[in-house]
């Protein structure tokens, strides 16, 4: 989900230069080297908590990570990974925001959408710059 979401933010961005748009599927110390540096991150990703339906995004800041029970395969290990880069001194993000979006599945990869997600994928991308582009003005 993240994915199509990061390929359908920077076709909508072109080229605005505050806002950086990358795609990973990578997760726990890997993601460190795709944040380190940034002063803030929107991360999106599937995430399965069984309590709504298919395309709810679940809004959390970094610091709440674990407030949101579910089932992701890259949730876990986010905010130790936070953590860990901020113990080491690196130049961690001060404002992360996820956009976690409720999927059926998180463990099935494939290269198309479920019809649920797709039909909720422009909002999510809406949402996503919305909030990057926030995090991107002065504070």
């Amino acid at each position: 989900m993240g994915l199509q979401v990061a390929r359908e933010a920077r076709r909508q961005l072109g080229a605005q230069e505050d806002i950086e748009v990358a795609e990973s599927s990578e997760m726990g110390l890997a993601l460190l080297d795709h944040i380190i540096g940034f002063r803030a991150v929107v991360l999106v990703d599937a995430v399965k908590t069984g309590r709504a339906r298919p395309g709810c995004v679940h809004e959390l800041g970094g610091e709440d990570l674990q407030s949101l029970p579910s089932v992701s395969p890259h949730f876990l290990g986010v905010g130790e990974t936070l953590a860990l880069g901020r113990l080491l001194g690196l130049a961690m993000p001060q404002r992360v925001h996820i956009l976690a979006v409720e999927v059926e599945d998180p463990f099935t990869m494939g290269t198309e959408l479920t019809p649920a997600l797709q039909a909720a994928l422009p909002g999510i991308v809406t949402r996503a710059l919305e909030v990057a582009r926030r995090l991107a003005g002065p504070g």
